[in-house]
């Protein structure tokens, strides 16, 4: 029922900024809070950020509260990741997702994308 595809994401150094996209199939992406998760070798996926479906309320996890900004254009049904001062640490597959709410930044989520890989050098 719902298509979510990432882009954006490539070979970065450190310091530098990505913006990552997810465009997202359906009329009704507007009426659900979207949010973006990172999934690093050997690792659990984590949550990153998210924002509610009218783009008002927003939740970072802390290592990306002061660097990454998510958004929403919902005329577009694309969210995005600004993601500055970038780290070697941010490296992994960054996977949007659609909260299962207007407003359940914190989830759950029922719909996920297939990722776009954030690769940070230092």
């Amino acid at each position: 029922q719902v298509q979510l595809v990432e882009s954006g994401g490539g070979l970065v150094q450190a310091g530098d900024s990505l913006r990552l996209s997810c465009a997202a199939s359906g009329r009704t992406f507007s009426s659900y809070a979207m949010g973006w998760f990172r999934q690093a070798p050997g690792k659990e996926r984590e949550f990153v950020a998210a924002v509610s479906a009218t783009g008002i309320i927003t939740k970072y996890t802390d290592s990306a509260k002061d660097r990454f900004t998510i958004s929403r254009d919902n005329a577009k049904n694309t969210v995005y990741l600004q993601m500055n001062g970038l780290k070697p640490e941010d490296t992994a597959i960054y996977l949007c997702a659609r909260s299962r709410t207007p407003t359940g930044v914190t989830g759950p989520y029922d719909y996920w994308g297939q990722g776009t890989q954030v690769t940070v050098s230092s």
